[in-house]
């Protein structure tokens, strides 16, 4: 039992039969802790628990804790390669108490663990303890025998643990091992302890007081424990060897970079050996946390890390990327124990191959320019601030590895002359800042961007963390208090808050601290990346630097990720469908539906849109899994990837692909591919449905589809189902059948319509005998003249009577009146043999003022007028008789 692997089970799997709850590891990137730039110990996911902010259902826990040291206070990345234990990345098994056991059986643990399990022999064994700690040094002497010259004293803080200035804290309790008289060093706390005899491998924190301020110091109602051991430390005692990177994993990794480069790991090499295998873990690990190479933050570090690498494995020979080669032996070693790994291989694998490209372009061109710089130089001199920065700001040459390749020949870089140049870099930068419209109104962003750098986005991973305050700006100014009641914009320094952007609506929730509450409601992006919290202050007193605890609202997001997936998906169902000369022209991802915007010329067909849903829903019933990866974006392009309207990119985007086209000429092939920065379902099943509820044009050659997904689709067909079970009962027929019996009721009505409408105009025509079939007409200026008011006529049908009226009259005029809701229509009809003496328009035009209407139109032979005045439908038929007379 001495592999990696197997250690690593080995002590989760003793201290679970020894009553222990396995917790998996917390993520490199800390929710609950915004002051770390990394998790850098086991205890970081259980700090909560300690101060008893948090409650867990177990007291006892034992964790292997991935660990990045490369940033921030601890950072180890100048170390790694050159030292046998300094790493980025490490693994920290640990087990803790939370007010359950204390010294005593944590001391009893960890003996039986080292020497019966991993079956270390006590002589080699010490251990130190803090000077004031008499109760460890007994207990040492009980449980494992060990005599006085092998527990340590330690006055310092080294044996001391805190949490911060205040809060728990507590002496610590080491172990080292004696890897022998052939290795050069001594014991701790004597002059020669730098050296490597003694190898300190696991340390025991006894937390038994609370460090109220500077002179105070209590006891905790409940001692906890708090260790940890460095997994590759003992693998390295257990295998026999001095140096971590001889241990199996290693070995491995170091021979994946051999194939891979074509260079052995020997003499000089054997440094950059090392390099590239302890980076590839933390490179692997950090992007399967969420993190992405970028210029700030945690995602700068990662950079630094990635491009150390690449630059060592350039020194080896490599032309051309091939850390991504060595990635499938990582995954292999590593993938079971960390499922995250292999979830995140196509992720980390793009992105290796991606900044490894363009570094090896900007490594070319930044060497072959500082070899020109430091020609003739020689050891112990400086090479000039100004050429460095030049080097960083005109060619992407980052001043690490500028350090870094002069380091070999004992030059080192004129620092403060560099961080002179860099600020009168900023400070032009600012005075470049005007803007114009909504940037100039914003314009209070852009110096504290400068200021704070960009927000830390963890939303891609998880919708909880910790952030402490770095601005907070209240009616436009800033401000370093916001009281309840307030309403004010805030920004921290890392935010599980999505920026509205890319269509997608910004998030809502809440930020809670130590007697302070706020609601989110709204988060926006400003300033190249900073995050703006529109908030209230719904109790107490927010401040700046204070640490709060931030919380996403939880379902509106989780509708937001099922509706911009769906989005996707209806996006290429249209292009499927209707042809790829549809793009999108804009769109709207909230929590309650979706809008697309898209270019086509006419509307979709209802089998279209049939078709549509059937492919996008086909897609969610894979349940596929929605990849993301890092792309250059001319090459995302060139893939296939669709650029979204409105998004902005940058050199580097993020390609969300989804789902198996199963038709088509796509058949097989992924059938979603878009450049996207919003968040997303991991699976395409978690839309559950997507529903087409109405389509139109919104422009010239633009259509819009709005949709429903997951419960609100669902309601919405319910809803759709009940009306059309409604509907059948009422016709008394099964749902099946309603369609066919309601044409047919349909048909029914227009028959019966039809015949209503002759028996209306019979009824209308109908009169006391006379010219016409009962139509009485009178003598007016020489001709025949039938003036009526009809009763239950429509107005558009009296045109048609008075064609009738004026063919059985033979010879005459016709003024028919109908009435309906109070207002008036008159239509005058003038035979053909009359027109020549009576003009239609002219005897309508007074009918129209009799019934308070203006004008009226139409030909001579026929034309209509209208009016409000209903109730003198009378007089305008004398209108009309008197008009007659006058002519």
């Amino acid at each position: 039992m001495s592999g990696v692997n197997e250690i690593r089970s080995a002590f989760l799997e003793y201290f679970e039969k020894n009553g222990h709850e396995r917790v998996a590891s917390s993520p490199l990137v800390p929710r609950n802790d915004p002051t770390l730039m990394f998790t850098n110990a086991g205890m970081v996911q259980f700090k909560n628990v300690f101060t008893g902010l948090e409650k867990r259902p177990y007291n006892r826990a034992t964790t292997a804790q991935k660990v990045v040291r490369a940033g921030g206070k601890h950072n180890d990345l100048d170390n790694v390669g050159y030292t046998a234990r300094h790493h980025t990345f490490f693994e920290m098994l640990g087990n803790f108490s939370f007010g359950d056991y204390f010294k005593e059986q944590a001391i009893e643990l960890a003996w039986n663990l080292t020497t019966r399990e991993f079956d270390l022999p006590a002589d080699r064994l010490l251990v130190t303890v803090f000077s004031e700690d008499e109760d460890a040094a007994l207990l040492w002497k009980k449980i494992a025998g060990l005599s006085d010259d092998r527990i340590i004293r330690i006055p310092t803080s080294d044996n001391f643990w805190t949490m911060g200035e205040t809060g728990p804290c507590g002496p610590c309790s080491e172990i080292f091992f004696d890897q022998g008289e052939g290795v050069a060093g001594g014991p701790p706390g004597s002059p020669e302890e730098d050296g490597d005899r003694f190898l300190e491998f696991w340390n025991l924190v006894f937390m038994q007081f609370d460090q109220v301020d500077a002179e105070t110091r209590i006891d905790l109602p409940r001692p906890s424990i708090d260790t940890g051991m460095g997994l590759e430390r003992m693998a390295a005692i257990l295998q026999g060897v001095h140096s971590n990177y001889e241990t199996d994993l290693f070995k491995t990794l170091i021979a994946s970079v051999e194939s891979a480069i074509g260079s052995h790991a020997s003499g000089e090499s054997l440094a950059s050996h090392r390099v590239i295998a302890d980076h590839l873990r933390s490179t692997a690990f950090l992007i399967a946390d969420g993190v992405l190479p970028s210029n700030d933050g945690r995602g700068y570090v990662l950079r630094r890390i990635m491009r150390r690498a690449m630059r060592h494995a350039r020194l080896l020979g490599a032309r051309e990327p091939v850390l991504y080669k060595v990635l499938p032996t990582l995954v292999a070693e590593m993938g079971r124990a960390y499922p995250e790994l292999v979830r995140a291989e196509a992720l980390t694998s793009e992105t290796l191959k991606l900044e490894e490209k363009r570094f090896l372009q900007t490594l070319d061109r930044g060497l072959a320019l500082l070899s020109d710089a430091t020609e003739g130089m020689s050891a112990g001199e400086k090479l000039s601030g100004e050429t460095a920065f030049k080097l960083y700001d005109t060619y992407g040459f980052p001043l690490d590895l500028t350090q870094d390749a002069l380091r070999q020949r004992g030059i080192a870089v004129d620092l403060n002359a560099f961080n002179t140049a860099m600020e009168r870099q900023k400070a032009e930068a600012r005075a470049s800042w005007a803007g114009s419209g909504e940037a100039a109104a914003e314009n209070i962003w852009f110096p504290i961007r400068e200021r704070v750098g960009a927000t830390e986005f963890l939303g891609y991973e998880t919708e909880r963390a910790g952030g402490v305050v770095v601005a907070l700006v209240k009616d436009g100014t800033e401000t370093e208090t916001a009281v309840e009641g307030d309403e004010v914009s805030l920004v921290v320094n890392q935010t599980p808050f999505y920026g509205e952007s890319g269509g997608q609506l910004g998030d809502t929730g809440t930020m809670r601290g130590e007697g302070v509450e706020l609601a989110v409601t709204d988060t926006r992006k400003f300033a190249e990346g900073l995050f703006v919290h529109r908030c209230k202050v719904t109790r107490g007193t927010v401040k700046l630097g204070m640490p709060l605890d931030l919380e996403v609202d939880h379902r509106r997001r989780s509708h937001i990720r099922a509706n911009h997936s769906a989005t996707h998906l209806i996006h290429e169902a249209l292009r499927e469908v209707l042809g790829t000369h549809v793009a999108q022209k804009g769109s709207m991802v909230a929590p309650e539906r979706l809008r697309f915007d898209f270019s086509h010329p006419k509307p979709i067909e209802d089998d279209e849109l049939v078709t549509i849903e059937r492919l996008a829903n086909g897609i969610i019933l894979q349940n596929a899994p929605v990849e993301t990866r890092l792309m250059a974006v001319d090459d995302a392009i060139e893939s296939g990837a669709m650029a979204l309207f409105g998004e902005k990119y940058g050199d580097e985007v993020r390609v969300v692909s989804m789902g198996v086209a199963e038709e088509g000429e796509k058949a097989g092939k992924t059938f979603s591919i878009e450049l996207c920065g919003g968040t997303h379902v991991r699976s395409t099943g978690e839309i559950g449905l997507v529903h087409v509820v109405s389509e139109a044009g919104v422009a010239a050659g633009v259509r819009r589809v709005e949709a429903l997904t997951g419960d609100a689709a669902r309601r919405y067909l319910l809803e759709q189902d009940e009306r059309v079970r409604r509907m059948a009962s009422l016709m008394k027929v099964a749902p099946a059948e309603a369609t066919d019996r309601l044409e047919t009721l349909l048909e029914e009505r227009r028959r019966l319509e039809r015949e209503l409408a002759e028996a209306k105009k019979k009824l209308a025509l109908a009169g006391d005998g006379g010219a016409g079939e009962g139509m009485a007409a009178k003598s007016v200026a020489g001709v025949s003249y039938l003036g009526r008011v009809l009763e239950g006529v429509a107005g558009k049908e009296l045109k048609g009577l008075v064609d009738e009226a004026k063919a059985k009259l033979g010879s005459g005029v016709i003024t028919f009146v109908s009435v309906a809701d109070g207002k008036a229509s008159v239509v005058v009809g003038v035979t053909e043999d009359l027109t020549t003496r009576f003009d239609a328009v002219a005897l309508v035009r007074a009918a129209s003022a009799a019934i308070g209407g203006k004008g009226g139109g139409g030909r001579p032979d026929m034309a209509q007028a209208g009016g409000p005045e209903g109730d003198r439908a009378k007089d305008a038929l004398a209108a009309v008789e008197e008009a007659l007379q006058a002519a």
